[in-house]
């Protein structure tokens, strides 16, 4: 009998420690080619971009291969997406516009199997070796709700009461959008929201999670912040943009 495949994230968040997840634009191969640097997670992005589930399957493998927890964000809190996501391989779901205590007990019970929820009796390549997947895979697949408008700010208290959500994760750019400040999240208003969110969220004993970049990554571990997200792209532009600044000279 096979063993489950362990979810890299989980395991660190259950110990209490902070965990990472790197995003961008990713394909299998890039996730080839970071997977050697050492982040916990990969963000695979399915409600932007390209990404089908042919290459979904790909980037999972991809990801395993590495000991790398697949991490997806569907295009909506679907029951049919959600297992769909998990069947092809993914080891967690990321749910948008979760704004209420409904919508998140949706998100939790679509990804587990019972008595946790009602996932569709489908295992996917994660089952295969693995007989009594049906009976662990629950302790590994995570669920993370994104928290990303006013209105989930305002339900925040009675999302925060359901069980089977991993990461509550606060997303700056649209909860900025919702606020009135689309695309600056470095308002104060905006940034004392998420800080309010992440306080809240860390004091009804519950995990956190946000984007983070260099500048602001220490201050939100510092804030209680445990799943820590952020892009590659930038790291590219920049190291692009000093290599191309030194061949003009300046």
């Amino acid at each position: 009998m096979s063993a489950i495949r362990p979810n890299p994230v989980k395991e660190k968040l259950q110990r209490g420690e902070p965990a990472t997840c790197i995003s961008g634009l990713m394909t299998s191969e890039i996730i080839d080619f970071l997977g050697p640097i050492g982040f916990d997670s990969v963000w695979m992005e399915c409600e932007h971009g390209p990404v089908d589930w042919d290459t979904l399957g790909d980037m999972t493998r991809a990801c395993d291969l590495w000991g790398m927890a697949s991490i997806t964000r569907c295009n909506a809190n679907d029951a049919g997406l959600i297992t769909r996501t998990l069947d092809r391989g993914s080891m967690g779901v990321v749910l948008p516009h979760v704004n209420t205590r409904e919508e998140a007990e949706a998100a939790a019970g679509a990804a587990k199997f019972a008595p946790l929820g009602y996932r569709g009796m489908f295992g996917g390549r994660q089952s295969f070796g693995v007989p009594d997947y049906v009976h662990r895979a629950n302790d590994q697949t995570m669920v993370i709700v994104l928290i990303e408008e006013v209105a989930a700010l305002d339900n925040l208290d009675e999302i925060l009461k359901v069980d089977g959500i991993d990461v509550f994760f606060v997303a700056p750019t649209d909860l900025s959008q919702t606020m009135g400040h689309i695309g600056n999240v470095g308002h104060p208003e905006v940034q004392g929201a998420i800080d309010d969110a992440i306080a809240r969220i860390v004091s009804a004993g519950r995990t956190a999670g946000t984007l983070v970049n260099d500048d602001n990554v220490a201050s939100y571990v510092e804030k209680g912040t445990k799943f820590l997200m952020t892009s590659w792209n930038a790291w590219a532009a920049r190291g692009a943009g000093e290599f191309l600044g030194r061949v003009s000279g300046h």
